[in-house]
């Protein structure tokens, strides 16, 4: 039976996982206020099981600090921390990180133009940030209903529509199991109509 390779991981990472709690420690998410650190653990968990390496592993941590945390400032600290690529893949993993932020169309359509040419790295950490995203929202939905898209910027249509458009450019670029699963919840959200079992969304969501 073949054993397959598993990355190392050292101290940096420990040191990113540290950072990554510090940096996110009082941001929740936005619908069902669970601490944003499981959201990123999750697709840092990801990211491993489909065989990225440390410096990916890492990026996947950060993925949502120049967003998030502080932008300039944040990229340039976790440059002199974690290095070149590292700082890459957060970049490639960002929107904007500069205020005012553009309308939300612009944003999306720049985002997708980039994964158009970004590496394996950035494609593998984006992934599974939006599988991890979709996996939420397929909660989101079973408990909210279809009132949950009023909390979207994009509305329903919108949203999926960026989905559909991420989910092309992962098939042409990076097949597999985590994009079929991507794919399988997108089309659950797609045709579901699940009748909500609270009036009550906390806050809004800005994927």
């Amino acid at each position: 039976m073949m054993t397959p390779p598993t990355t190392q991981l050292s101290d940096r990472f420990a040191e990113a996982l540290t950072y990554a709690f510090q940096l996110h420690r009082h941001q929740v998410r936005k619908i069902n206020g669970t601490p944003y650190i499981g959201h990123l653990l999750s697709v840092t968990a990801l990211v491993l099981a489909a065989g990225g390496d440390e410096d990916e592993a890492i990026a996947a941590l950060l993925h949502d600090a120049l967003e998030d945390q502080g932008g300039i400032a944040i990229r340039a600290e976790i440059q002199h921390r974690f290095g070149e690529k590292v700082v890459a893949i957060v970049d490639g993993c960002s929107e904007v990180y500069t205020l005012p932020k553009p309308p939300w169309l612009e944003r999306k359509q720049g985002y997708l133009d980039q994964l158009r040419q970004a590496s394996l790295s950035v494609l593998r950490v984006s992934l599974a940030d939006k599988l991890d995203n979709a996996r939420s929202l397929v909660t989101d939905l079973a408990i909210y209903g279809e009132q949950m898209w009023q909390v979207f910027k994009g509305g329903r249509e919108q949203t999926l529509w960026f989905y559909q458009e991420l989910i092309t450019i992962y098939r042409q670029r990076l097949p597999g199991l985590q994009l079929t699963e991507l794919e399988q919840l997108i089309q659950i959200l797609t045709e579901s109509a699940v009748a909500p079992q609270t009036d009550t969304i906390v806050g809004s969501l800005d994927h």
